[in-house]
């Protein structure tokens, strides 16, 4: 285990955080299934070995759960409550956070904000309702960039009463690996490079945690393709060769069916889509799908080999469209606006000197603009430029190298940065003043995104995580309808660890 400098959270933030425990417990997300019982599972979470790598390499020692990566596929109805018991064997502390299930505050699996880590060799139990159908994965939310990136994660499906007609139903967990000639996890986690830069991107990709060859498919077949992001830091944009792929939900939540900008469907990490794929390649072809987010680097991810008969003649007409989930809708006119920033890193003092230094407000805060960016943007000449760079590399050195509204989050979860009122609508506009893409993502709650750049977004999706691009504004908004202590951070995990987290509260 690498001997890391990234944060981790201390116990006096987590008894400073007893409100947010015992607010969770009033949750008004329940279902009308809980007199049928609760759906039982079990989770280890320990060291195991796994083929990530074909022949003639050797297997790979991972950490998993139940002895598998990625671990057991977690499927459930929707309304459904689930009691899930989670052991840890391995030889440090550990959590699991049930990404973007609307989950009671005390049922998230954030270290020392709403449990105490669970100690190797002991168990916890994390029992709420699946509220949402749609497409969610669990993993570590304790030194995340290290057990993530050695595999601990899974996929959790919570499916609709009537889900839509479909041929298959596939679920792709794509992830990456940084491993050595030797097919090793290379140990070199929480290095300064990976946190101030793009994260730990890796050298191997694979689906459903090894490097694919082929997927079998047939002419004709509709497939309903659920894809989920579990890399630390690579971002994929999916070019499915020459098909269509339909779009039916992002991040769990249906959207208005449509195709991606481009033909591409980009996922940043801990992102997910639904996408409807219709067979339409002739008998007996074969189909590469490539990865061409990053542009120099497009590479083949896997082929899509058609046997040599046909489902049927032509596609199906059969309706796409998901029903809508439980989400209440947010009141623009009525909304309580909020503003944040995100910065530094690598070429981060120069973007904040081209968008004008400014920092974003949040309440408490009346004048973001002082603090560890001082007065960025407000002295042009290069003499300020560098003493505001001057002033970055001071904070790196302390330990922060990602900050939100100039304060970076230094080994332990701070005072919420802002409470938004209870059963309120709320808009939080934010601000990518990086040179680095950013998934952002909200704990206990989806959002729609309502605007990219001063201009309204398409299809108002609904999500959890959004990915925004260097220099980008984005606005979102919900209802704070799920009191607690609850993270707001980027998913590029060495960007979280290394400062790009913070805590809002919902009282």
């Amino acid at each position: 285990m690498s001997d890391s400098r990234m944060p981790t959270l201390t116990r006096r933030a987590f008894i400073a955080s007893g409100a947010a425990l015992s607010a969770g417990a009033m949750l008004p997300l329940q279902s009308n299934a809980r007199a049928a019982g609760a759906r039982e599972f079990r989770l280890r979470a320990e060291q195991g070995r796994a083929r990530i790598v074909p022949e003639p390499y050797g297997d790979t020692s991972v950490w998993c759960y139940d002895g598998s990566v990625p671990g057991p596929e977690l499927r459930v109805k929707q309304g459904e409550r689930l009691r899930i018991t989670v052991e840890n064997g391995l030889a440090e502390d550990t959590t699991v956070h049930w990404h973007g299930v609307r989950v009671p505050n005390a049922m998230d699996g954030v270290p020392h904000l709403t449990q105490a880590p669970i100690s190797a060799g002991k168990d916890f139990v994390y029992e709420f309702d699946a509220v949402d159908a749609g497409t969610f994965w669990y993993h570590p939310h304790q030194r995340s960039f290290e057990q993530v990136g050695r595999g601990l994660y899974g996929a959790l499906i919570v499916e609709e009463p009537e889900p839509i007609r479909v041929d298959r139903d596939i679920v792709w967990v794509l992830s990456d690996w940084r491993l050595t000639e030797a097919a090793d996890i290379r140990d070199d986690f929480g290095n300064m490079h990976d946190a101030m830069h793009g994260g730990r991107v890796g050298n191997a990709v694979t689906i459903n945690g090894r490097i694919p060859e082929a997927v079998a498919v047939r002419t004709g077949e509709r497939i309903r393709l659920r894809l989920i992001n579990a890399a630390n830091a690579r971002i994929f944009g999916l070019d499915f060769g020459g098909h269509e792929p339909i779009i039916v939900a992002l991040d769990g939540q249906p959207v208005e069916p449509h195709a991606p900008d481009g033909g591409l469907v980009v996922l940043g990490p801990a992102m997910r889509a639904d996408i409807i794929l219709d067979m339409t390649g002739n008998p007996g072809s074969r189909v590469t799908v490539q990865d061409r987010f990053y542009e120099g680097l497009e590479y083949r991810l896997v082929d899509l080999v058609y046997a040599d008969t046909s489902v049927r003649d032509k596609t199906p007409d059969w309706p796409i469209a998901l029903p809508p989930n439980p989400l209440p809708e947010p009141d623009l006119a009525t909304a309580i606006r909020h503003d944040i920033t995100f910065n530094g890193g690598m070429m981060g003092a120069m973007v904040m000197q081209e968008m004008g230094g400014s920092m974003g407000e949040s309440e408490g805060s009346p004048n973001p603009t002082e603090g560890m960016m001082g007065n960025m943007g407000k002295d042009s000449s290069m003499g300020g430029m560098m003493g505001n760079m001057g002033m970055m590399m001071d904070m790196m050195h302390k330990g922060g190298i990602w900050f939100i509204n100039g304060v970076a989050a230094e080994g332990h979860v701070m005072e919420p940065m802002f409470t938004l009122a209870r059963d309120r609508s709320h808009v939080i506009a934010m601000t990518n003043a990086t040179a680095w893409h950013h998934p952002i993502h909200l704990h206990g709650h989806s959002f729609r995104v309502i605007s990219r750049n001063g201009q309204p977004t398409r299809h108002r999706e609904w999500q959890d995580t959004v990915l925004m691009a260097p220099r980008e504004k984005v606005e979102i908004a919900f209802v704070a309808d799920n009191p607690g202590d609850w993270m707001i951070h980027c998913h590029i995990l060495e960007h979280q660890a290394a400062g790009m987290m913070g805590v809002f509260r919902v009282a």
